[in-house]
């Protein structure tokens, strides 16, 4: 599978799709379309690949339930988003980036090394969101609960801003 196998329609679509999702849930896309659409080919690569959108930044295992921490968008984003501004990759940036009040820096890779998941019996927040040892946050408005060291920039449900949530457990 390489990018030669993808259309510029279907690299488009979900261009226009995260876009989408993006306004609804207050993560923006990188500005720069010419690099961000580089990402959205990835993800399409491996979704063709592996039949997942593991995050193209990153090198899936092929093993879903291996790999469901880093399906776009990753367990990763929204800590990278409210420490650097940026996920990993740099396909989401936060609102100060796109505003140009933050500039874009390089990011350290949080997620665990394969021998550290293994050696710990590391599990992403999908499987065991109840062994994490992160704070519980709740969207004052609308109730979402997410498990992190800080509550996301906006709510994905109702775009709440970051100063609406509150520590929950």
């Amino acid at each position: 599978m390489s990018d030669r196998d993808i259309s510029e329609q279907e690299v488009h679509a979900l261009y226009e799709q995260l876009l989408r999702q993006g306004k609804k849930s207050g993560c923006n896309l990188n500005p720069d379309v010419i690099f961000t659409k580089e990402l959205v080919s990835g993800l399409i690569v491996n979704q063709k690949r592996y039949g997942y959108s593991a995050c193209p930044c990153r090198l899936a295992s092929g093993n879903k339930t291996e790999d469901l921490d880093i399906i776009c968008p990753c367990d990763y984003r929204d800590p990278d988003l409210a420490q650097y501004g940026a996920c990993y990759c740099a396909l989401y940036v936060s609102q100060a980036v796109l505003a140009g009040k933050k500039a874009l820096t390089s990011i350290p890779e949080r997620r665990p090394s394969h021998n550290e998941r293994a050696q710990s019996n590391y599990t992403s927040s999908a499987e065991g969101a109840g062994s994490l040892p992160f704070p519980v946050w709740r969207c004052k408005v609308c109730g979402y609960l997410c498990a992190r060291e800080e509550p996301p920039e906006t709510c994905p449900i109702c775009s709440a801003i970051h100063e609406r949530f509150e520590r929950f457990m």
